[in-house]
């Protein structure tokens, strides 16, 4: 043993089993980046968009909502495997009936992300324009501290919304509407 640490790349595959030993993270070009619990609060906002989403999402059979463990293959050889806090793909891109073992390997119509206290402006804006960069039509930054929710979308300036307005569902969700401050609620 030279004592260098171990610097074989992991693979998506990889990364399921150490999940399933208890080790949450995703995988950056085959690098491990280990995440950990967000806390009350972040998990109360993820659940009050999951349910906004869902009453909205579900009667419609317009697709599937998944949360943060759930993880998303970006990138292959080396892999990349990103999980959003709720994430919704529409049925045409995955089916109702599918049943995915692994990740999925879709990007998501709808990406939400939750700003954790240790996230910066820059993290938050830098997730954003990953998952537009791999194709997501729309990507919501949940900031709990300022209570507001930032809009990207390919080609538009980012839109930051108060608890004063209401969230859309745009192109990818036609119809839906949410006040901001139901999110926070």
């Amino acid at each position: 043993m030279t004592g260098l640490a171990d610097t074989r790349l992991l693979t998506a595959d990889d990364l399921l089993r150490l999940s399933a030993q208890g080790v949450r993270g995703e995988l950056v070009r085959g690098v491990l980046h280990e995440t950990m619990a967000s806390g009350h609060r972040h998990g109360k906002i993820a659940v009050n968009i999951v349910m906004e989403l869902g009453n909205f999402v579900r009667p419609r059979k317009l697709g599937t909502l998944v949360a943060s463990d759930s993880g998303v293959w970006l990138e292959r050889d080396p892999d990349t495997v990103r999980e959003p806090d709720v994430a919704f793909t529409s049925a045409e891109k995955i089916p109702l009936d599918a049943e995915i073992d692994g990740y999925a390997e879709v990007v998501p119509d709808l990406v939400v992300e939750i700003v954790s206290p240790r996230d910066s402006r820059r993290w938050a804006r830098d997730r954003a324009q990953m998952w537009l960069d791999h194709g997501a039509p729309q990507v919501w930054i949940v900031h709990p501290d300022t209570r507001t929710i930032d809009v990207y979308r390919p080609g538009k300036d980012a839109t930051s919304l108060t608890e004063n307005d209401s969230l859309s569902g745009h192109e990818v969700l036609p119809g839906f509407t949410c006040s901001v401050s139901t999110i926070f609620s």
